[in-house]
């Protein structure tokens, strides 16, 4: 059965109150969105049993958290929630693990480094470093490119006696949730205008061109640009307002 808004509303509500009948009857007709949403996952090294585990997980945080004062559609919220949990399983769970035996031929790398360009006045070749090391040049490489390997933001920082991590160090944005809710509003909006207030919208805003510009690409006058552009947004305005 398709659920109308209103019904969708009255189970995310349900759900919230542990109803697992609600939580079944949302995920069964979800299910559909979900699957589209993992798609652009599939060839990230992941099963797709998997992947759509993970979506489900998504999902269910997407109706813990949802709030019908957000002003949009609950399907709409789900989107960025389920592949934020992709995403996070990928980097928690799937990262490639840095090996000690790596880390360590790479801090001698840098060392025999330093002592080359002092003694050659000029850096080793790969070539040059894998023969010195008597091991392949890949292997170089990857000691060399494991040193770039992000930092996980739950990293201690070194240098503090109170055991802090990176994270503690990042000024939380409290208007986060309330921005990202805004920005998927006016896109949903955006989506909706037709292909030339549509291109108006995107060209001065999201690619940065002047009025003129605008008016010789769309072959009208600049007043004319001016206009559209004033009554473009008075309609987006009541539109993410209503």
């Amino acid at each position: 059965m398709l659920l109308d808004n209103e019904k969708v509303l009255q189970l995310v509500k349900e759900a919230q109150e542990g109803s697992q009948e609600a939580k079944s009857i949302l995920i069964q007709e979800n299910s559909p969105l979900i699957k589209s949403i993992i798609k652009r996952f599939k060839d990230k090294g992941i099963e797709y049993d998997d992947l759509y585990q993970i979506g489900c997980i998504g999902f269910l945080k997407a109706i813990k958290n949802f709030n019908a004062e957000f002003g949009v559609k609950f399907s709409t919220y789900v989107v960025p929630m389920v592949i934020g949990e992709i995403k996070r399983f990928m980097r928690d769970d799937g990262a490639i693990k840095v090996s000690r035996a790596l880390k360590s031929l790479n801090l001698q790398i840098n060392k025999y480094v330093e002592f080359f360009i002092q003694k050659q006045q000029r850096k080793p070749t790969i070539e040059e470093l894998a023969k010195h090391f008597n091991v392949e040049e890949q292997d170089i490489i990857m000691a060399m490119d494991s040193a770039k390997m992000p930092l996980s933001i739950f990293t201690p920082v070194e240098d503090d006696v109170e055991g802090t991590s990176l994270v503690d160090r990042i000024e939380a944005d409290e208007d986060y949730n309330e921005k990202m809710i805004d920005d998927i509003a006016l896109k949903e909006v955006i989506k909706k205008l037709d292909e030339r207030d549509k291109k108006i919208i995107l060209l001065r805003y999201y690619y940065d061109k002047t009025q003129s510009e605008i008016a010789k690409e769309l072959k009208i006058s600049q007043v004319q640009v001016s206009r559209l552009e004033n009554k473009i947004l008075d309609n987006l305005k009541k539109k993410l307002s209503s």
